[in-house]
């Protein structure tokens, strides 16, 4: 399933500074069925943002209409527990199209690369920096230069490099999963194929 192609995003960001924030947290398990991406957006961090009776919660920062954007920045270690899918495909289908974070589970961060979330690990410095500035101004825009690897806090500059995968970092520049990668290399395939001896 193609995807939105991720070149630059300048943006907002909402802040979300919680250590370990895990998978269950992020999509709960009751809401798993599902088999396709659609849908997940509207119980992405469910038990976080409404009460048992479906009231949201006020003090939770999803639910306040000072912070929005396309930028989650959470805590150290997000996305840790159980390998679900379902969570990436949540923070996707709510409209994130990156995550900050000073670490990443591994398993979390190989979804979010192959359905179009780029996650951008940065230094616990520089993490606490973003959040700062989110606390400053809530209308604080940040810069993902995916092509330069590089993350910017525009109102003063800072900024930092990341790390990716090159495979994963050409995806996601064409907006590929790995099924259209292949599907993008057929003809190079099928050469390689006729060239090959059983």
């Amino acid at each position: 399933m193609a995807y939105d192609k991720f070149t630059k995003l300048t943006s907002t960001a909402v802040p979300l500074p919680i250590e370990n924030i895990d998978t269950d947290q992020i999509i709960p398990a009751r809401f798993l069925k599902a088999t396709e991406r659609k849908g997940f957006g509207d119980n992405l961090f469910r038990d976080w943002r409404y009460n048992q009776d479906n009231t949201q919660k006020e003090d939770f920062v999803l639910n306040n209409p000072k912070f929005k954007g396309k930028i989650l920045v959470g805590g150290r270690n997000f996305g840790s527990g159980s390998s679900r899918e379902h969570a990436a495909w949540a923070i996707y289908d709510y409209g994130f199209r990156c995550v900050i974070s000073s670490f990443f589970a591994d398993i979390f961060r190989g979804n979010c690369l192959n359905i179009g979330v780029l996650p951008v690990q940065v230094s616990p410095v520089f993490l606490q920096k973003i959040l700062d500035a989110i606390e400053a101004d809530p209308d604080a825009a940040f810069e993902v230069n995916l092509e330069d690897q590089k993350v910017t806090i525009l109102a003063t500059g800072e900024h930092e490099s990341f790390e990716i995968n090159e495979y994963k970092k050409g995806n996601m520049t064409n907006g590929f999963d790995d099924i259209d990668y292949l599907l993008h290399i057929k003809d190079k395939i099928e050469v390689f194929a006729k060239s090959t001896p059983l």
